[in-house]
């Protein structure tokens, strides 16, 4: 890595992440679940506490990946829509909650032109999701349907804290493929300029690792301006 042009280091970088979400979806479980070793699902399931729903709520997630938080959503006991653009993760997603004997509420579009009308969701939520969940673009479609007072929250991070070996060279393997940042633009700052009003960053502790967790509240202030 030392003797490649940095450009093209993260050019094969985010080309493989793109044959992940799509081509080599039907690996992403698999991948996801050993890069966390086990934790991937819990650092989703993190999130839940942070939507303020209950069952009367609406949740939009966004790139909803193989489907795995609209299970635990639908657990939890509340109403969720996922939106994704790969139909690799798509087809994937569907099958998955077939299994589980759930009606898979999957749409394929993209963040950045949401295909649901405004004030719509009482919250919006996504996992490890690429640079997408900061574009401006994004941001202004997610603040659009959300309900007053509605919540962005976002897991950015997973973090292994076991102090193995293994966990050591995961961890370093995040930061070469840039999982551990910094990203293009300060992503609270970026909030606070779609107009969200109160904007915070936590961390919650789990056994062997600690998970990252942003949450956005749309404003009733800039609502009333």
């Amino acid at each position: 890595m030392d003797r490649m042009p940095l450009g093209l280091w993260w050019r094969l970088v985010r080309f493989g992440f793109r044959l992940l979400y799509n081509q080599f979806a039907w690996t992403y479980d698999l991948v996801s679940w050993g890069v966390s070793l086990g934790h991937w699902r819990q650092w989703q399931q993190a999130s839940i506490p942070y939507l303020g729903a209950d069952s009367r709520s609406l949740i939009l997630e966004l790139a909803y990946g193989t489907g795995d938080l609209q299970i635990d959503l639908a657990h939890a006991g509340l109403n969720a829509v996922g939106l994704d653009l790969s139909p690799h993760m798509c087809r994937i997603a569907r099958r998955k909650l077939v299994r589980h004997g759930l009606t898979p509420r999957l749409v394929r579009g993209n963040a950045m032109s949401l295909p649901f009308p405004s004030g719509y969701f009482d919250a919006v939520v996504s996992t490890f999701p690429t640079e997408f969940i900061i574009r401006p673009e994004t941001l202004q479609e997610v603040y659009r349907v959300l309900r007053t007072s509605g919540r962005l929250v976002i897991v950015p991070n997973g973090i292994l804290t076991l102090g193995t070996p293994l966990s050591r060279l995961l961890e370093w393997l995040y930061r070469i493929t840039g999982q551990r940042g910094p990203w293009p633009v300060d992503p609270l700052a970026a909030f606070r300029e779609a107009g969200f009003g109160e904007v915070e960053l936590k961390m919650e502790t789990l056994p062997g690792s600690q998970v990252w967790i942003m949450i956005a509240v749309k404003s009733a202030l800039r609502e009333a301006q």
